[in-house]
C-alpha cells in the first residue's frame, strides 16, 4: 500500500466525520467540549508536575498556580459539559472579536499595504460571526463548536485528498 493511499483514506474519513458533525452539531459540540476538557486536565497536571523541575521558587510557584488553574478549568469542563459548552462559546466569540478588531487595525497600517482589502474583509467577517454567536446566545453554544469542528474536519479532509492525489501523480509507475 502506497503512502498516498493512506493520506487519501484519512482525507475521506475526515470528510465523513465532518459531514456527521454537521448532521448532529450538538453531539459534535459536546464531543469537542469534552475533548477540550480532558486536554486541559492533562495539560494542567503536566504543568503542575513540571513546576517542581524549575530552579527558582518564583518560577515554581507561578507554574504550580498555572497548572492548578488549568486543571480546575479542565475539570469544570468535564464535570459540567453543558456549562462548559457555553463557556467555550463565549471564549471563542470573544477571541473572534479581538482577532477581527486586530485585523481591521492592521489593515490600515503599512504592514497590510498589499492585502488591505482582504484584511478588512477577514476582520469584518470575524466580528460579524462573533456578533451572530452572541446575538443567539445561549442557544448558539449548543452548536457553534460542533459546526467549527465539522468545517475543520471537512477542510482537513479536502486538503489531505488533494495532497494524496498530488503525491500519487509524483510516484514513478
Amino acid at each position: 500500500m502506497k503512502h498516498w493511499f493512506l493520506l487519501l483514506l484519512v482525507g475521506v474519513l475526515s470528510i465523513g466525520a465532518g459531514v456527521l458533525a454537521l448532521a448532529n452539531p450538538f453531539a459534535a459540540t459536546l464531543t469537542a467540549e469534552l475533548l477540550a476538557g480532558y486536554s486541559f486536565l492533562a495539560i494542567g497536571i503536566l504543568i503542575f508536575i513540571s513546576a517542581f523541575q524549575d530552579r527558582s521558587w518564583g518560577g515554581r510557584i507561578w507554574a504550580a498556580l498555572l497548572g492548578i488553574l488549568i486543571t480546575v478549568f479542565g475539570y469544570n469542563l468535564v464535570a459540567h459539559p453543558l456549562q462548559g459548552m457555553l463557556q467555550l462559546t463565549v471564549i471563542i466569540a470573544s477571541l473572534m472579536i479581538a482577532i477581527g478588531v486586530a485585523r481591521l487595525l492592521i489593515a490600515f497600517t503599512p504592514l497590510a499595504a498589499g492585502a488591505r482589502l482582504i484584511m478588512v474583509i477577514s476582520g469584518t467577517l470575524s466580528i460579524a460571526l462573533a456578533v451572530m454567536i452572541f446575538s443567539s446566545f445561549p442557544w448558539s453554544g449548543a452548536v457553534v463548536l460542533g459546526v467549527f469542528l465539522a468545517v475543520e474536519l471537512i477542510s482537513n479532509g479536502v486538503s489531505l485528498i488533494i495532497v494524496a492525489l498530488d503525491r500519487r501523480k509524483a510516484e514513478p509507475v
